[in-house]
């Protein structure tokens, strides 16, 4: 074999030998001003070079909720944290789907969540940590027999010149010390590259990368990384430059620092509204992970939300693979009744508008056929049916549909828009309106006035439809 040819274990195809990336030890910080000036948007910069697309046979979600997602709201109680465990494992199935979700180890209450969970014999998802990066902490996950743990690697120059005061030679030498510690303990650390959009990716990432990778083969315990967007400043397009590309970060630490698929994980926020987007491209491009929150739960705009990442999966796989889609629902119902937080009624499968309809000619198309202005099954998919808000511009068609739903009429009771209840109920709602009303009527007002108009004829059965 030529010296400058090598059988590419990444694409199975001879290649040129990948140039070796050495550690650029720059005197001062490289901050990307021309793509990150501060006082003006962040630019996003192309360089038409194409990544080419690599699916692993398998991808998987992992879970933030009780560590980057706990961080934004009010700390969860051990009995809120063990039934949201609950909740992700019968979401994620039999087959693992949730993989992984990680704990706070610090304080008592941390610890007696995580051990109730595992004490749940639950296989999946596999319980980590996130820690300090200090010799004690690796001893006290050992000692709490947890298998993984992620630890902190910031590797932009924002962190290491701003924050650290270091060098990027001295932030390596620190890390990979921190590291070893970690495999002296026997304990896998997970490398939480943060701010890998802002990074020198080819001056800092990839060498120190090839560093973890040969202390890992030295020790003879795998090492994850976890390339972390803190910024949400990732871009999913093709051919967009270097440090802002997620094809170019998955296919660099894949290509150039031969991180396996498995072992690669993305986490990102939703800072530029392409927290989703980036995590399928994630997918798409070689890494196997993805990491997420239930709800989307995290610092400032939140993380990748868990569920849209299920949904993704399905659309990808074409299969839910044993995922239980209906306990979104349950979800977004414990959040709003048990820890008070309520998804922003428009969020995609958990909000509470997000199958409504508002207008009457889509009320219409729901009264004739559910398909037409739904996109999906969601009674099947999500255990919520479509619904229509009542106004003045729902027409006969949306009240039916309304008083339907809402009271379970199926079987033939079903009312239709010409229906002298539907009538009466319409007559009012305009009347309403000509008076100068500018809300939607509220459930219990319309309950109110059906009872009236009906003669007690119609009786709602309570959480036959109340949404999330």
């Amino acid at each position: 074999m030529s010296a400058l040819l090598e059988l590419s274990p990444q694409t199975n195809l001879l290649e040129e030998r990948s140039y070796q990336y050495n550690l650029q030890d720059i005197p001062e910080a490289n901050l990307y001003r021309d793509i990150y000036p501060f006082d003006e948007v962040p630019r996003i910069a192309f360089n038409h070079r194409r990544v080419p697309m690599s699916m692993p046979e398998e991808i998987w979600i992992t879970d933030t909720s009780f560590r980057d997602g706990q961080q934004s709201v009010e700390p969860y109680t051990v009995d809120q944290i063990v039934h949201l465990y609950q909740l992700m494992a019968r979401l994620g199935g039999p087959y693992g789907i949730i993989r992984q979700t990680e704990f706070f180890v610090y304080s008592e209450k941390d610890r007696e969540a995580m051990r109730r969970c595992q004490d749940l014999g639950y296989r999946f998802p596999e319980i980590t940590t996130w820690i300090r990066a200090t010799r004690d902490d690796f001893k006290l996950v050992k000692d709490l027999g947890i298998k993984e743990t992620g630890i902190l690697v910031s590797c932009s120059d924002y962190h290491i010149f701003k924050k650290m005061k270091m060098t990027r030679r001295q932030a390596m030498e620190y890390y990979l010390k921190t590291v070893a510690d970690a495999f002296e303990a026997g304990v896998m650390p997970r490398c939480h590259l943060e701010d890998i959009t802002r990074a020198d990716f080819y001056g800092f990432v990839v060498p120190f990368v090839n560093e973890l990778t040969r202390l890992s083969e030295e020790a003879g315990i795998p090492v994850k990384i976890r390339a972390c967007d803190t910024m949400g400043l990732g871009v999913p397009f093709t051919e967009v430059a270097l440090p802002r590309s997620v094809p170019g970060i998955i296919y660099g630490l894949r290509h150039y620092s031969g991180v396996p698929s498995e072992m690669l994980e993305w986490h990102g926020h939703n800072d530029f509204y392409k927290a989703v987007s980036n995590a399928t491209t994630a997918w798409l491009y070689g890494a196997c992970a993805v990491n997420c929150s239930l709800l989307g739960v995290g610092e400032r705009t939140g993380n990748i939300p868990l569920e849209a990442m299920v949904m993704e999966y399905a659309s990808l796989r074409g299969s839910l693979d044993g995922m239980d889609t209906t306990v979104i629902t349950e979800i977004a119902r414990y959040f709003r009744d048990e820890i008070g937080y309520e998804a922003p009624p428009m969020t995609p499968y958990v909000g509470h508008s997000f199958n409504m309809t508002r207008a009457g000619i889509h009320a219409d198309g729901l009264l004739k056929d559910a398909e037409i202005y739904t996109i999906f099954n969601t009674r099947k998919i999500l255990g919520r049916a479509p619904t229509v808000m009542i106004g003045q511009n729902s027409g006969l068609a949306g009240i039916a549909y309304w008083i339907n739903e809402n009271y379970g009429l199926t079987g033939g009771q079903e009312l239709d828009k010409k229906d002298p209840l539907v009538l009466a109920l319409k007559e009012w709602i305009d009347g309403e309106y000509a008076s100068g009303r500018q809300t939607a009527l509220a459930t219990n007002e319309l309950e109110l006035k059906i009872a009236e108009l009906s003669n007690g004829r119609l009786v709602r059965r309570k959480g036959k439809n109340d949404g999330v």
